[in-house]
């Protein structure tokens, strides 16, 4: 089961049907002293410091896989709300925690267009408008799409 992952209050595409429970993933990591020490160098001249942007990286990574497992085991289809946060532990390391609300939601089915009817021996007026195909729908405004209220 793959679960999906939004940090938006609701699953586009989606109708959430149940809300299980607040799901989270978090690691704690050190900096590497070599690292640090080339860092520290680099810090001199400028630079993007790739050591720490790995660091970080693997970090949200570990955070997200802990996160979903605690989800898949709840049965969720997704994890909406999707945040992330960081903390000093000690000196020189540091949590990463990720969190968002594991719920359960099932497509919204999108209704095919159909032509308008018109009663018997009428026909349908002249536009002098571009033709629209009458397979196509216009999309959604994300206005009108079903959204979750965590509050009940």
């Amino acid at each position: 089961m793959t679960v999906q992952l939004s940090n938006l209050e609701h699953l586009p595409n989606y109708q959430i049907t149940e809300r299980l429970d607040v799901v989270y993933g978090s690691t704690v990591r050190s900096k590497h002293v070599g690292k640090d020490l080339f860092a520290g160098l680099k810090n001199i001249v400028g630079g993007e410091l790739t050591a720490y942007t790995e660091l970080l990286e693997e970090s949200r990574q570990e955070a997200i896989d802990r996160m979903i497992v605690k989800a898949e085991a709840l049965g969720a289809d997704a994890v909406v709300g999707l945040r992330f946060s960081t903390s000093s532990i000690a000196q020189g390391a540091s949590e990463l925690f990720v969190y968002g609300t594991a719920v359960k939601a099932v497509p919204v089915q999108q209704q095919p267009a159909s032509p308008p009817q018109y009663p018997s021996g009428h026909t349908p007026p002249i536009q002098n408008a571009p033709t629209q195909n009458p397979q196509t729908q216009p999309p959604i405004p994300a206005d009108d799409l079903p959204r979750f209220n965590p509050f009940g």
